[in-house]
């Protein structure tokens, strides 16, 4: 019988292909200390930003100009050192990596004529690392299946729901004029929402792409979503359903909200 792999050995054979995209939810929950992240190639050290995080092959920008760009060009396939830092338990001093990488090639990014992208491949990959890549990939593995059963029923959003959620009654829509419109949210899930715009508000067709922000005390969500039905109410408002792409923050609020509400209903009657 051959025993599971387990620990770090574990997380290679689950995720070793896979990578993350460094936005903001991910630089957070990663604990990715912005501050101490460098790449030192001979005598020079530069700084830098995590773009895309592999467990073997990673990618860091750096604002360098075309004339930088075109002089690093010549340690393509060299080995340099990079410096990173993560505390993503919050605690007073960061888990600090020194990490020797062969440098596979520097390109330009799209559309942004000063910033550098360094393609890194590790000579080894510390089993700390290891282990905070992957538990931050298996948490999301999991917020893919909450996102599927938290969107099977909506919450009817209430001044009493807003404060259990710690939603700050402030929510805004863009599309199409280039300025956000502020919405008022009547029901929302981890798929869809459901909310109501002033009198005179366009009243958008079905499949048309939006952007939505909702400002949460934890979270500040920006998700994209696509209309589904629109109509005008008698009194003259937009009452406009959508379905939402994947948020991992909004799949956190709604799992904090359920089980708020769920320890709430557990309290004993004074």
């Amino acid at each position: 019988m051959v025993n599971a792999p387990t620990g770090t050995a574990q997380y290679l054979a689950r995720f070793s292909e896979q990578s993350v995209a460094c936005n903001p939810y991910a630089i957070a929950k990663l604990g990715i200390d912005r501050s101490h992240c460098s790449l030192k190639i001979e005598d020079y050290v530069i700084l830098c930003a995590p773009f895309q995080l592999g467990f073997k092959k990673s990618i860091f920008m750096a604002s360098l100009s075309p004339q930088e760009l075109a002089f690093f060009q010549k340690y393509a396939n060299t080995t340099i050192g990079l410096s990173i830092a993560f505390n993503p338990n919050k605690k007073p001093e960061p888990v600090k990596f020194f990490i020797r990488s062969q440098l596979n090639t520097i390109g330009q990014m799209k559309g942004r004529e000063n910033v550098g992208l360094f393609v890194l491949e590790y000579k080894t990959t510390p089993d700390q690392l290891i282990l905070m890549m992957g538990n931050f990939l298996e948490n999301q593995e999991r917020i893919k299946i909450q996102y599927e059963d938290y969107g099977k029923n909506g919450i009817r959003m209430t001044p009493e729901t807003a404060k259990l959620m710690g939603y700050n009654m402030y929510a805004t829509i863009l599309h199409p004029n280039p300025e956000p419109r502020r919405i008022q949210i009547f029901d929302i899930s981890s798929k869809t929402v459901e909310h109501l715009e002033a009198a005179g508000a366009p009243v958008r067709a079905g499949g048309t792409a939006v952007i939505y922000q909702f400002f949460f005390q934890k979270f500040r969500i920006t998700v994209t979503g696509s209309i589904t039905e629109a109509s005008v109410l008698p009194q003259g408002m937009v009452r406009t359903k959508s379905s939402l792409s994947l948020s991992p923050e909004l799949v956190e609020i709604i799992d904090d909200y359920w089980y708020n509400k769920r320890k709430q209903a557990s309290l004993p009657l004074l």
